[in-house]
């Protein structure tokens, strides 16, 4: 149940910036947002505010933000439906009411002729008399069918009717939020955790190394090899492990005397390459430092955004294949796995897996921000936009071969872990 836990509030915090993400920059391009949703499928969870529905849905494996413009969401009016209207005191629609035969109070009965829902925002038809009538329509008119509103999207209110600039943006800051997600995590293990300092202390001495017979013990601060400053204890093991067989002068302080000692890093094989080792622990020490926190959360999400290209550089030229990928149930069995070694390793986990998250949606494949943030350069090299229609086929083939990819995915995984 804990795991279960954990995995859904990491998933859903990661799917909820995500498209916060393209919610507020949307926003911002004073695009309307009609739907706010974490998860597909069935609705379990809503609530409207203002002019967007925020809902839950049942499966748990994404999101989507659903901007005005998008998707056909628009209502046209044919020549010949009948409506009825409801006018506000400056007789302007406020609510157009779609195959309504039965005339309610104040509500005008209308045989559309023509409409401009978008741009010239207006309504014309035939009323009770058979006068031909028109009417001028509110910016805020909804428009009733089977009895669900939805709020009409005038023109400059639209996704598509925006600079390629503000669209670019809106499509760009779901991976950007998941990229300062992950360095505001990384902050927060550092503040509550400490930095590591990575300083070349000693942790533990192994019994029958070299390491316990040269004399070293728990707490030496190495300080030289070989006449070498070392700063770190990367520098420290990476001067041992290249020195198999061969005798090094360590300098090292132990309650302020500074001490040396000739120690010979013994001989180790694995997997057809040879290292030294001296048989020493080492846990690094921390700082609580804010300065040092902040710095800490950048270095770490810059060195994992570099990490996890290189692993698709791997994945492009065929060092490892397809069967190495995990889905849901890989995360899930993973982030079980993380969750026994304490929350701050569970945090360092969420942030490893919204970068990687900003990353995949970054790649430009057909359905993710990538692939539509290419369209975008694509329409501004030509000066003017790829057709819609076009657009759309394309990145329904994506959806349908990213769903193929995932059901792959998931097989691998359930037979990877289940059997």
């Amino acid at each position: 149940m804990e795991s279960t836990i954990a995995f859904i509030l990491i998933f859903g915090s990661l799917v909820f910036f995500h498209e916060l993400g393209h919610f507020i920059f949307a926003k911002r391009a004073g695009i309307m947002v009609r739907e706010f949703a974490i998860g597909f499928g069935p609705k379990i969870l809503g609530f409207t505010k203002g002019e967007t529905l925020y809902t839950i849905r049942l499966l748990p494996l994404g999101g989507y933000v659903r901007m005005a413009g998008e998707d056909m969401d628009s209502v046209e009016l044919q020549p010949g439906f009948r409506v009825g209207l409801l006018l506000n005191r400056n007789e302007e629609v406020t609510k157009i009411v779609l195959n309504q035969n039965k005339l309610l109070p104040d509500m005008l009965f209308l045989e559309v002729e023509r409409s401009d829902l978008e741009k010239g925002l207006w309504i014309e038809g035939y009323d009770e008399e058979e006068r031909l009538v028109r009417y001028t329509v509110s910016r805020n008119a909804v428009i009733s069918e089977n009895g669900k509103d939805t709020l009409i999207a005038p023109y400059d209110r639209q996704f598509g009717s925006k600079s390629i600039g503000k669209r670019a943006m809106a499509i760009f800051a779901g991976p950007l939020f998941n990229f300062i997600l992950a360095f505001f995590i990384f902050l927060a293990i550092g503040l509550l955790q400490g930095v590591p300092t990575y300083e070349p202390v000693i942790s533990g001495v192994q019994d029958n190394g070299p390491a316990i017979e040269a004399g070293i013990q728990e707490g030496d601060l190495i300080t030289k090899i070989n006449g070498q400053a070392i700063d770190s204890w990367q520098q420290l093991a990476g001067k041992i492990q290249e020195s198999p067989g061969k005798e090094l002068n360590f300098e090292y302080v132990r309650d302020g005397e500074t001490l040396q000692s000739n120690i010979t890093p013994k001989t180790i094989e694995q997997k057809g390459q040879t290292f030294g080792q001296i048989g020493v622990l080492y846990e690094s020490p921390v700082e609580k430092n804010p300065l040092k926190a902040v710095a800490y959360g950048a270095e770490q999400t810059y060195t994992w955004i570099l990490k996890i290209f290189e692993l698709l550089g791997m994945l492009v030229t065929g060092q490892f294949t397809i069967d190495a990928l995990s889905g849901p149930v890989g995360i899930y069995k993973a982030t079980e796995e993380v969750a026994q070694y304490g929350v701050f390793n569970l945090m360092n986990w969420a942030a490893i897996l919204s970068i990687n998250l900003g990353i995949m949606n970054l790649l430009p494949l057909p359905a993710l921000d990538g692939g539509r943030l290419l369209f975008f350069l694509f329409e501004a090299i030509r000066g003017k936009p790829i057709d819609r229609q076009k657009e759309g086929m394309v990145h329904f083939v994506g959806i349908m071969l990213l769903m193929v990819l995932m059901v792959v995915v998931t097989w691998n995984d359930i037979q990877r872990f289940f059997f």
